[in-house]
């Protein structure tokens, strides 16, 4: 099997997991991997992640042509905009999973820091969380906001809309945003309570530790 064949089935596998489990619903969500020779596997306008063929992935070649498969989803501005400034991600993932959705329409959340510092893992997988406001769907000028931040970012919050997370390969990214969707879980379970969050020291030893990238 080839490697292009393995990241295909992979990345279906992985998106209808996330499907079969709540995390996004009917069409939404969209999911995109680098390939070996530095092009990219992009899930197609339109579908669903409960039924991805992997035959069907759109294809794009090294320099950004689309050289194969369907019609990619519309939010390619998002994931261009991530590879262009993150050298270091190979693959990128985008929900519209309801409890980081339901967080991000709370009055007073923190743009810079979206997520509330709850527990270790949200750190270690996502670093700090960038809320941006909101676009319309498929809007280019959600790739010049995450653009905007310059690479510093692995994730953001599309308010009213949903998390996208860039990782090392489409694993990774996938685990980490179901992070984030677990620890918005976990604010929004706890939302007015008198709640105990990390503390600026084991912020540090965290980020310390395990070599996230965290600016103050």
């Amino acid at each position: 099997m080839s490697s292009d064949t393995k990241l295909r089935e992979q990345m279906c596998v992985l998106a209808k997991s996330l499907f079969d489990r709540g995390l996004t619903g009917g069409s939404t969500g969209n999911i995109s991997a680098r390939t070996l020779d530095g092009g990219l596997l992009v899930s197609p306008t339109g579908s669903s992640f409960g039924r991805l063929d992997p035959a069907r992935l759109s294809l794009f070649d090294a320099r950004g042509h689309h050289i194969g498969g369907d019609m990619p989803t519309k939010e390619m501005p998002l994931h261009s905009a991530f590879y262009e400034t993150r050298s270091s991600a190979g693959a990128v993932v985008h929900l519209h999973s309801a409890h980081s959705v339901a967080l991000s329409l709370l009055e007073d959340q923190d743009p810079d820091n979206f997520l509330p510092l709850l527990t270790p893992y949200a750190i270690m997988k996502l670093g700090k969380v960038a809320l941006l406001p909101l676009f319309l769907p498929g809007d280019a000028a959600m790739g010049d906001a995450v653009r905007g931040l310059a690479g510093k970012r692995s994730a953001v919050m599309l308010a009213h809309h949903g998390p996208v997370v860039a990782g090392k390969d489409v694993e990774a990214a996938c685990n980490a945003i179901e992070e984030l969707e677990d620890t918005a879980r976990l604010a929004l379970l706890t939302h007015g309570m008198a709640r105990r969050q990390l503390n600026a020291a084991q912020i540090k030893d965290i980020v310390t530790k395990f070599d996230v990238e965290w600016e103050s």
